[in-house]
Formats: C-alpha cells, sequence, structure tokens
C-alpha cells in the first residue's frame, strides 16, 4: 500500500486540519493515515517512514562521535534521532534532545508515532526547545551529563541564526571537543541541498548537505543518510 503524497506533504495536510479543526495533531495524523487506508499514523510511518536497523546504527555509534544526519523533507530525519535516543535510554543512558525546529507538543507526537511514551523514560529524557539553543548552551546544559549521553541538535542550519550566536564552524568544533572529551554522542540533523536527486542517487552525500554558512563538515566523523525509508552510516576522514 502506496500513500498518495509523500509523507511530509501528508504531514502539513494533517498539521491543516489541526489547526482548522481545533483537534489535536495525532488525531489529525491518524485521520490522514486512516484514509490512506493504514490503521493510524503508526501503521503509515513504519510502512513507509519505517526506520530499519535502528538498534544496529545505535550499536555503531561510540562515546566521542559528533554525527551528522542528513535527508531532504519528509525521509525520517527526526524519528530517527528520536529512536536513537530512544534505544540509548533503553541501554540505561541518557538522552538530550534539543530543538529550533520543534516543540515539546511535537516531540509527544514524535514518540507517539515510535510506539513510546516520553514518560516511561523518567528524568532520562529532556526536551528543550529555547530560541537560545546553540552550542554553548547544549554545552552548559550537558556538561554534568554521565559518559555515554546521546544528545540530539535539531537542527544544524539553524544555530547560528541570530546575530548573537557564534559562527557555525566555532560551534560545531565547541561540539566536537566537547562530545570527545566528556564521551558523550551528539547528533546534529541536517537539511540537505533541494538539487538532490534520489532518482539519480540512492543517498544524500556530504556535498549535498545544505551549507548556508561556511562549515567544515570534516569535524563531523560519521554521517547518516536515510532516503525511501533506508539508512547508510558512513565514517568521515575528521579534520585534524
Amino acid at each position: 500500500m502506496k500513500p498518495s503524497a509523500p509523507i511530509y506533504r501528508l504531514k502539513h495536510h494533517a498539521k491543516r486540519i489541526a489547526k482548522h479543526q481545533k483537534i489535536p495533531l495525532h488525531a489529525a495524523l491518524d485521520h490522514i493515515a486512516t484514509g490512506e487506508g493504514f490503521r493510524n499514523w503508526s501503521h503509515l510511518s513504519a510502512c513507509h517512514g519505517q526506520l530499519p536497523e535502528v538498534g544496529d546504527l545505535y550499536a555503531a555509534l561510540a562515546p566521542g562521535d559528533l554525527v551528522i544526519s542528513a535527508a531532504r523533507p519528509g525521509q525520517g530525519k527526526t524519528l530517527l534521532a528520536l529512536a536513537l535516543a530512544i534505544e540509548a535510554m533503553k541501554a540505561g543512558r541518557q538522552a538530550l534532545f534539543f530543538s529550533l525546529d520543534y516543540t515539546a507538543k511535537d516531540m509527544i507526537d514524535r514518540f507517539r508515532a515510535l510506539n513510546a511514551d516520553p514518560a516511561a523514560f523518567g528524568d532520562r529524557f529532556v526536551f528543550d526547545d529555547a530560541d537560545c539553543i546553540n552550542a554553548d548552551y547544549i554545552i552548559a546544559r550537558t556538561g554534568q551529563a554521565p559518559a555515554g549521553t546521546l544528545v540530539v541538535v535539531d537542527y544544524l542550519q539553524l544555530l547560528d541564526q541570530r546575530r548573537e550566536n557564534p559562527d557555525l564552524m566555532s560551534q560545531i568544533r565547541a561540539l566536537r571537543s566537547f562530545a570527545r572529551e566528556r564521551c558523550i554522542t551528539a547528533i546534529c540533523i541536517s537539511q540537505v541541498d533541494r538539487s538532490y536527486d534520489p532518482v539519480r542517487q540512492a543517498f544524500p552525500t556530504l556535498a549535498d548537505v545544505r551549507l548556508p554558512n561556511p562549515l567544515d563538515l570534516g569535524l563531523f566523523n560519521k554521517a547518516c543518510f536515510l532516503n525511501n525509508g533506508k539508512i547508510r552510516l558512513e565514517a568521515i576522514t575528521a579534520t585534524p
């Protein structure tokens, strides 16, 4: 069974329904999904926005890693990052999710899409959507977290949008040093240029990452690319 439109378009339609009918977003998403012939939104996501081998992917990450996770809209970047956070918490680790894009309500909806409940993890999960998020803020809030903690930054291209924030290169250098020193795993969600053509390339590459401001992608030591429900993880030759 194939949806009538890409996942991201169905999500946008659900948001409009939720706003106009004044109903919760998860109810609007389920409404869209049943109209597409699925049991609910979780069923639709599992079939067409699925995130295979998340456990294997989590096992391939290590404390000290700085990972860039990139894809076009609607390919499951946020779901994947949250799924990895859930894997970390299931392993007894802490997970912190910093978002300049999602709200706390959005995050609850994403947990539901993964058939998970944030309350089940207690204080092991922290969600932060403050307007002032940047590398220094993330480091300050994560400073007391134990080794093995997983940190998600949503998303890369918004970190230096405020004029008072340091440039993007400086922020990523700071995050890399912090991840290595504190032995945490940091994942930065990233956009991909519209020029990327999934018909010609099975996955995006580092060359497809959208960079409105200068950034040496060699500061990351791993890259995760998503497309059409599939994931590819690769090592990056890190900048010294």
